[in-house]
């Protein structure tokens, strides 16, 4: 689900659009992400209906947590005298929001195992590094 943060990322670090172009293409890179998620792990419609919630809720969580990082560290790139002390919150920061992202993770894999079977949990993993590997491709273009 890290690739989900990548894929985030890709996204936010998109600056030659403008805002609305960045949104509609941000929407549409996420549905199609879904769209290949639910054909590649093979989900049913009931599945879908209980999954796709719960995911887009993960990738929320995982969005905020990174943006609130981020944001912490470009206060800190922004300045144009940091202190020590702002650079260590700045960079903890950064690094907790790895081990909250793993937390997030570990919260909805419970939730996601419930839901999908053994075999489609790993589809899923599967899924999200292909769909990663997809879009770096496409931005080294």
């Amino acid at each position: 689900m890290k690739q989900s943060i990548a894929f985030l990322i890709i996204i936010l670090a998109t600056i030659t659009a403008g805002a609305q172009d960045r949104s509609k293409w941000a929407n549409e890179m996420l549905e199609a992400k879904h769209k290949m998620l639910i054909e590649e792990v093979g989900l049913t419609p009931t599945q879908q209906e209980q999954f796709m919630p719960l995911y887009e809720a993960m990738e929320r969580e995982i969005y905020t947590t990174n943006r609130d990082a981020r944001a912490l560290a470009a206060n800190v790139e922004k300045k144009k005298a940091p202190t020590d002390s702002e650079y260590a919150q700045a960079a903890e920061a950064l690094s907790r929001a790895k081990v909250r992202e793993g937390e997030i993770e570990a919260k909805y894999f419970d939730k996601f195992s419930k839901i999908l079977t053994k075999r489609q949990l790993f589809l899923l993993k599967q899924a999200e590094n292909k769909f990663t590997r997809n879009m770096l491709r496409g931005r080294k273009r």
